[in-house]
């Protein structure tokens, strides 16, 4: 187990290194800023959502069904991830992101990786990604600051993040994880429940994470959904 992990370690630095401007040289203050829960809870279920930030059926799936998450204590068993890359890929030519929907969507996706790493906080995160989704619903994604001052959300720390090098690096784990995805992704969002792909019935996602939970005492989400 120890060997893997090593492996997996020298893997993902040397997909960030690759992603970093041929001027920097990596070195061990490069990984320190990115937090990587080793431990999580053995009873909690892993929902991991794949999207793209202006993509607008991942849109509406935030805005509309993901929410539910958070009715009926669901939230309590669930370990919600949140991965922002989508269909982006790596520009060989000189190692820019090129994201779906062009650059503001890749903005938006380091803004949104940077607020996951800085906060650690879903509760926090989520009502941000959820308040620039529906913006980008309602066209006016370009006005994404408005989200931190009606959360009563300080920018200042994301900022710091997207400007200091550690979103770049953020979007670097979050690219390599998609591009392993087993099954690949077809389609955005893509749904992960406990390592299982939902495929098309990732609006049911509520079903999957009741299933999946092995703890005694179950939320009311999956008492009314059995």
């Amino acid at each position: 187990m120890a060997s893997t992990k090593l492996v997996f370690s020298f893997i993902v630095a040397s997909f960030l290194v690759f992603l970093l401007p041929p001027s920097h040289a990596a070195s061990h203050s490069d990984f320190e800023d990115i937090k990587i829960s080793s431990s999580i809870d053995s009873q909690m279920v892993n929902l991991s959502v794949y999207y793209e930030a202006l993509s607008p059926s991942c849109a509406t799936f935030i805005i509309q069904n993901l929410t539910g998450v958070f009715d009926d204590d669901l939230i309590t068993i669930t370990n919600l991830r949140m991965v922002p890359w989508g269909n982006a890929h790596v520009n060989e030519t000189d190692n820019t992101i090129i994201c779906q929907n062009g650059r503001d969507e890749c903005f938006l996706h380091k803004i949104q990786a940077c607020a996951i790493n800085v906060w650690n906080d879903v509760d926090k995160y989520y009502a941000l990604i959820h308040c620039m989704e529906f913006l980008v619903i309602d066209g006016t994604h370009s006005d994404w600051q408005s989200c931190f001052n009606s959360l009563g959300l300080s920018e200042e720390p994301i900022l710091e993040c997207y400007n200091n090098g550690t979103g770049a690096k953020l979007q670097a784990l979050y690219g390599y994880e998609t591009a392993h995805l087993d099954p690949p992704h077809v389609f955005m969002p893509w749904v992960v429940v406990n390592n299982k792909s939902l495929g098309k019935d990732y609006g049911d996602f509520t079903t999957y994470i009741c299933s999946a939970y092995e703890g005694k005492v179950k939320p009311n989400a999956c008492k009314s959904s059995t």
